[in-house]
């Protein structure tokens, strides 16, 4: 049983009659009691007219489906089954990060009928988000009591990484395109594949003239190239204790998923395979042998629920997993913390295993140390040398990456991405894959 704030308005209005009655010589407290008898009594008639909370069947329209940080239209439904007039007011049971309106909403159901509400939602974590009840509060006629019952009614929905770096694919595939020959710009680069034969135009490179096509055609033709197909890009994704650094607006992670995302799609344009594998001591996510459209869903959908893990990670058992993914890849991609040096130690020295086999890429993402302030008092000297520290720390293990045969990409969380892609692209033109 619950009572509503005009329960409490009528007891305070007994003390009308109260003051009445006293006057007429019936003493103040058999009144007092009197009234609050009465007002007992009617709001236990008030709840025994009341429709059952139990008896409804709760039903939701939501998608399976939905991005990080954007509204998701819903609708919650609610059937009455029971015999009498269902006065209802119902919140759904959504954790805090969903975004539900935190608000109850009215219904009124007659029997056997079915009433709706609208149930938008703005997801503002990753992963998994859930809902397993209902909670049902009945009034009776005259709103002073009423039930209320939890209804078990469970629901999910999956919030995938937003992939707000896309807004660079346009551009890089355009570049993507006239290194593959599908524009007037033709590329030849080391260890490109031969694409066609057509006539020579005044500013074609003359080393790229056939010369046998030329004596059968009786002029002067031309070899076009386009870079190799059928490579393997590999994806590691650390998800260990660094993978949790604040980065810009979001965390490591997010940054690592973002750039994640747009090489995988831009190396599937390109016809190239990719796999990923998200890793601390144990993998949290892996993604092999898809290709084509399906790649980019089964992407968003492996990396939804993973988090940063407050471990430190195994490299010798991901390097493992690399070799497990692909038997000779042509590019694996790090996605991890290279700006601290003692964190870095184990990444480190299991570095050249890979990079003798593989060609290699460590991207990190980070806030970058920034302009030293103005040496005004000693804590601006602090956070000056503090700043240099950093600076010099992040050197040496871009430093220690390229001696290990690797190449190292450090950037911002929004300038991480397509600097990635750019790096694929330059291995692309260049034959290197």
């Amino acid at each position: 049983m619950v009572v509503s704030g005009r329960l409490a308005l009528l007891v305070a209005l007994g003390v009308v009659p109260l003051v009445l009655l006293s006057g007429a010589g019936v003493p103040a407290w058999a009144a007092a009691i009197g009234w609050v008898v009465l007002s007992a009594l009617l709001a236990v008639v008030d709840v025994a007219l009341a429709g059952d909370p139990r008896r409804v069947e709760i039903s939701r329209v939501l998608p399976d489906r939905a991005l990080l940080n954007e509204p998701v239209p819903g609708e919650l439904r609610v059937r009455n089954v029971g015999t009498r007039l269902l006065r209802a007011r119902v919140r759904d049971a959504w954790q805090p990060t969903a975004g539900a309106p935190s608000e109850r909403r009215r219904l009124t159901v007659p029997p056997g009928e079915r009433r709706s509400a609208p149930l938008p939602l703005l997801p503002r974590r990753r992963g998994e988000l859930r809902s397993a009840f209902v909670v049902v509060r009945s009034a009776g006629p005259w709103g002073l009591a009423g039930r209320q019952a939890v209804v078990a009614a469970p629901a999910r929905i999956r919030v995938l990484p937003p992939f707000t770096s896309r807004r660079h694919l346009p551009s890089r595939l355009a570049r993507l395109r006239e290194l593959d020959g599908n524009t007037t710009l033709q590329v030849r680069g080391q260890g490109t594949e031969f694409d066609s034969l057509r006539e020579y135009v005044r500013g074609d490179d003359v080393r790229s003239i056939d010369w046998r096509a030329t004596a059968r055609a009786g002029t002067t033709m031309l070899r076009t190239w386009r870079p190799e197909r059928d490579r393997h890009v590999v994806i590691v994704v650390d998800t260990g204790r660094t993978a949790a650094a604040r980065v810009g607006d979001g965390v490591r992670l997010d940054a690592a998923m973002e750039a994640t995302l747009l090489l995988s799609v831009l190396a599937q344009r390109a016809g190239d395979h990719v796999h990923l594998v998200m890793f601390d001591r144990v993998p949290r996510a892996r993604v092999t042998r898809v290709d084509g459209a399906p790649l980019l869903p089964a992407l968003v959908d492996a990396m939804a629920p993973v988090e940063p893990q407050l471990i430190d990670t195994d490299w010798d058992a991901a390097f493992a997993e690399v070799r497990r993914l692909s038997v000779r890849p042509a590019l694996v991609v790090l996605l991890t913390a290279a700006d601290d040096p003692e964190a870095a130690r184990a990444f480190l020295a299991a570095l050249p295993a890979v990079a003798s086999r593989s060609r290699l890429l460590v991207a990190t993402a980070t806030d970058g140390p920034g302009e030293p302030p103005a040496h005004r008092d000693a804590a601006d000297v602090y956070a000056a040398a503090a700043i240099e520290r950093a600076r010099h720390d992040a050197e040496r293990v871009r430093d220690a990456v390229v001696r290990a045969g690797g190449d190292a990409v450090t950037a911002s969380a929004d300038d991480l991405p397509p600097l990635v892609a750019d790096r694929y692209l330059a291995l692309k033109a260049a034959g290197r894959l």
